[in-house]
């Protein structure tokens, strides 16, 4: 479907015209309309789909129509890293190009004094967009800063990971804030169980739209050790030996095993550094500096960073665990072959955790090939489910050599049916009259 196809004002689509969007994703394409409808919407969308502007057109055509007050904060986006809240704040600047009256500001912590001044009056003056990390928010709500009984729309992005990241009570603290008329709009990559409670609790009978997970891309080759967790770090010492060092992601379960894993690569002498929610901003953005300069070449993370990284030339993902479902599997897996590159995705898989690997080789469609234990590192477990808890008896097979195989019509006009062609930079900003010969 295409963007002029959809309710979305001139002002919205002259702005499409000029970024040369024409066609929508298909999560614009479903949540558009329904947002445009006044509905509450929980999306289920991976990164990458588009779902900022699945939400940001909507809601700016609203507000360039004139639907909510114009001395009021309006719409209160919450993201859960200043890093997305940057790149939603430029999404915003493209889309509202010729909004003229539509005022936007960008809420979030690491910056000095001056900035937060900045903040202050962006939020005292009532701008209409608020794009704001948890904890900053929570930091001017407590100075009176905003008045939020007006907000027409408030927006969950990667409500996921703010939940990962121990928002939760911060966002239930800035939802009392809010009228009970307030549109809620939430998206996640994933919907477990603590995600649904959180619908359940801010969401107003929602319409649910879900995207099935892409699977990964063909670049990226697959590999697994079945091994003992004992193992793991040999695994590692071996495959470090066997392939240069440059940009690597290590995803472990929990904050308390990214720290033992680090402190184990920095006894092998190896360059890294570790990412959980545990850190404070400031030490997330000088980590992920120095990985994305160079200054180390393997992070150790938490799922905090498998679907918030944009660095396009990670050469292998290791993941420590096995990831508790399919779609975060490949979520962690698809930071690497990003921008045309290969890429290599090893997974440890210990006895107990066979049966999740299987779940996923299951939602891939194919099995992944298990690679041979290293020398003397011992017998691996049998590549079978477990059973009572324990793993099926049978015979083992040293050294893990086994392989296995493998539109509506709005009432506000009508629109001509000859499509839109894209604007060039040289004739400079057109109005649509202009552009349609009206």
């Amino acid at each position: 479907m295409r963007f002029d196809e959809l309710y979305l004002s001139d002002n919205i689509l002259d702005a499409l015209d000029d970024m040369r969007f024409e066609e929508c994703t298909p999560i614009q394409e479903r949540c558009i309309p329904e947002i445009l409808d006044g509905h509450d919407v929980i999306g289920v969308a991976q990164t990458g789909t588009g779902k900022t502007a699945a939400y940001l057109l909507p809601i700016l055509s609203l507000l360039d129509d004139g639907v909510c007050p114009r001395d009021a904060i309006n719409c209160v986006v919450m993201s859960p890293t200043r890093e997305l809240a940057q790149q939603i704040d430029q999404a915003m600047q493209g889309f509202a190009y010729y909004l003229d009256d539509v005022s936007s500001v960008a809420v979030y912590g690491g910056n000095d004094g001056n900035r937060y001044d900045q903040e202050t009056r962006g939020l005292q003056l009532g701008a209409d967009v608020i794009i704001a990390t948890p904890g900053r928010f929570i930091s001017h709500l407590n100075m009176g800063h905003a008045d939020l009984s007006r907000v027409s729309f408030f927006v969950l992005d990667e409500a996921d990971r703010m939940l990962d990241m121990g928002f939760s009570e911060d966002i239930l603290l800035i939802a009392k804030h809010l009228p009970p008329t307030c549109q809620t709009v939430m998206f996640s990559a994933t919907m477990p169980p603590k995600i649904e409670q959180l619908a359940k609790t801010l969401l107003k009978d929602p319409v649910e739209v879900k995207l099935a997970v892409s699977k990964p891309a063909d670049k990226i080759i697959q590999t697994a050790y079945v091994c003992h967790e004992n193992q793991k770090l040999g695994i590692m010492r071996h495959l470090f030996r066997q392939n240069e060092l440059k940009r690597v992601i290590v995803f472990a379960g929990s904050k308390l095993k990214v720290r033992e894993i680090n402190r184990s690569l920095l006894h092998m002498h190896i360059n890294c550094g570790e990412m959980h929610s545990d850190l404070d901003q400031s030490q997330r953005d000088d980590i992920m500096y120095k990985f994305k300069t160079g200054q180390i070449d393997v992070l150790v993370a938490t799922d905090i960073v498998a679907r918030g990284i944009d660095i396009d030339d990670i050469a292998i993902v290791i993941n420590y665990d096995v990831p508790h479902d399919s779609e975060d599997y490949v979520h962690r897996i698809g930071r690497t072959a990003r921008a045309d590159k290969d890429g290599r995705a090893i997974t440890f898989v210990r006895g107990r955790e066979i049966g999740d690997f299987m779940q996923v080789e299951k939602f891939l469609g194919y099995a992944v090939e298990k690679m041979p234990l290293p020398e003397n590192l011992g017998e691996a477990p049998e590549y079978k489910a477990m059973e009572r808890g324990r793993l099926k008896r049978g015979n083992r097979h040293r050294n893990g050599g086994q392989r296995v195989g493998h539109g509506r019509k709005s009432s506000k006009g009508h629109r001509d049916g000859q499509g839109r062609g894209h604007l060039g930079g040289e004739g400079g900003k057109k109005s649509r009259k202009e552009k349609t010969g009206s």
